[in-house]
């Protein structure tokens, strides 16, 4: 009897762990900011949660005129409890460019600490994204 309510209580407990991990499946906006202290813009990324594992996408951003580039596939995207965390590569003009995104879920929102390579090196900023309701 004994083993058994240690079984089930055991059950319980991974359940409970489970049921309180992010789940972080959806659209989420957040303003980048515009450069040269211009007005920021809205951008929407695309997540997809599998346990542990984090999938999705972010937008690509074109240069004026004509059609924007493609999303940006997530590289190592990881859920550990309320923390994620996920890489996106991109390719302009011949360079590797490696933006890496750190966040923190409550609830609705992630505070994000977003870090991107530039000519002049790494560039970090802080946002909250907002979860959508489509």
């Amino acid at each position: 009897m004994t083993k058994k309510l240690l079984f089930v209580m055991t059950i319980l407990l991974v359940a409970s762990f489970a049921l309180m991990a992010a789940d972080v499946t959806g659209k989420w906006t957040y303003e980048q900011p515009g450069r040269g202290g211009g007005p920021g813009r809205p951008v929407t990324i695309t997540l997809k949660q599998d346990g542990a594992k984090l999938t999705g996408s972010v937008p690509g951003f074109g240069r004026g005129g004509g059609e924007p580039p493609p999303p940006s596939e997530i590289m190592d995207g990881k859920v550990d409890g309320n923390n994620i965390s996920f890489t996106v590569k991109r390719e302009m003009g011949g360079n590797t460019m490696v933006t890496k995104y750190e966040g923190t879920v409550d609830g609705d929102s992630i505070k994000f600490k977003i870090t991107r390579d530039t000519q002049n090196g790494p560039q970090t900023f802080e946002t909250t994204a907002k979860k959508g309701t489509t």
